[in-house]
């Protein structure tokens, strides 16, 4: 699957992002001896936080003591070389984002996956940021695992079927989290007690597939096939880039700073911070323009390479700029709403 980088069998359309992580930690998380923890990091999307804690539960470990988290230095990312050496003889499972959610960080996962086979330690990525945004190797970096939603950058729609990756070094490892679809396809349907795991990524399905929510999918990822991700990851360059230097142009001394990387290590989107965060979200939202907010100070803007233009952005920086110089966001609460 070109998106990333792995081998047919080795790819799966199935359950959602949170459940695939339970799968897989089910799967690859096997304390023995010393190694005990799961290494993972203070900046990462809480859902996975979540899960990893309550895996750690399940086998009766104390979460607040197995779960080790690489501290930011800034808030906003995360430096390569504390993670790996967070990589120390206790650690059993690494579970890293490849992009971070708030600032768009693409973490080196070659270099980190290469650190793993160094020290015998599995590592999985969240690819929830960057799949259709970054282009990945995961099959040739050997990463162990991965797992994503398809309602991001894939355009699959909201609660669209999510996906994960196994190396095929590991087929013929038995799901953590076994289900009737993990099953060989030839003997499903024996209905057999025993359960016959399939003999790819298949395996780590639980239950039946929601087949109206892949068939958006499947469009949406023919047209990734006709762009071509190396064409559609340069335009997304090009066009964050461009939204920077409008940001430095039309919103200086305005209050706004840019937390995102400003060189190519950023994924889709850029992190403007602002403490008028939130009210400043809803004025753009009224103006036509959907941001996301991010606690405390973020506005995510994602201009799509797939469909967003030049044009497009600077359209969004200059209405920011008229809801700045009017003060529109002063109609709204500075606090976010149900859904940021």
């Amino acid at each position: 699957m070109p998106l990333v980088g792995g081998k047919k069998g080795e790819v799966i359309a199935t359950g959602s992002t949170t459940t695939n992580l339970h799968q897989l930690v089910a799967t690859f998380y096997k304390p023995s001896g010393n190694r005990t923890k799961i290494l993972a990091d203070e900046l990462n999307f809480p859902s996975d936080i979540y899960a990893l804690k309550s895996q750690l539960a399940l086998k009766g470990y104390d979460p607040e003591e197995y779960l080790v988290r690489v501290k930011s230095p800034d808030g906003r990312m995360l430096r390569v070389q504390d993670i790996i050496d967070a990589m120390t003889d206790d650690i059993a499972l690494i579970v890293l984002p490849a992009v971070l959610y708030r600032s768009g960080q693409v973490l080196d996962m070659e270099r980190l996956t290469a650190a793993t086979r160094e020290r015998g330690i599995p590592i999985g990525f969240d690819l929830c940021h960057s799949i259709g945004a970054v282009e990945h190797a995961l099959h040739d970096w050997g990463m162990d695992f991965a797992f994503w939603c398809t309602y991001k950058h894939l355009n699959g729609g909201p609660g669209s079927v999510a996906g994960l990756f196994v190396h095929e070094k590991h087929f013929g490892k038995a799901p953590g989290l076994a289900g009737w679809f993990g099953s060989k396809k030839e003997t499903q349907f024996d209905m057999e007690h025993t359960m016959d795991p399939a003999m790819d990524a298949g395996a780590y399905q639980i239950g039946t597939p929601h087949v109206l929510s892949l068939a958006p999918v499947m469009g949406a990822l023919d047209m990734f096939e006709d762009a071509g991700l190396n064409r559609i990851r340069k335009k997304s360059l090009e066009l964050t880039e461009h939204i920077m230097k409008l940001i430095h142009v039309e919103l200086e001394g305005l209050g706004f700073s840019i937390g995102n990387p400003v060189d190519n290590s950023r994924g889709g989107h850029i992190l403007l911070e602002h403490a008028e965060a939130a009210r400043i979200c809803k004025a753009l939202k009224a103006d036509g323009v959907i941001p996301d907010f991010r606690a405390p100070n973020g506005i995510r803007l994602a201009p799509v390479a797939l469909y967003n233009s030049f044009e497009d952005v600077w359209h969004t920086i200059r209405k920011l700029r008229v809801i700045m110089d009017e003060k529109r966001y002063e109609k709204f609460e500075n606090k976010r709403g149900v859904v940021a």
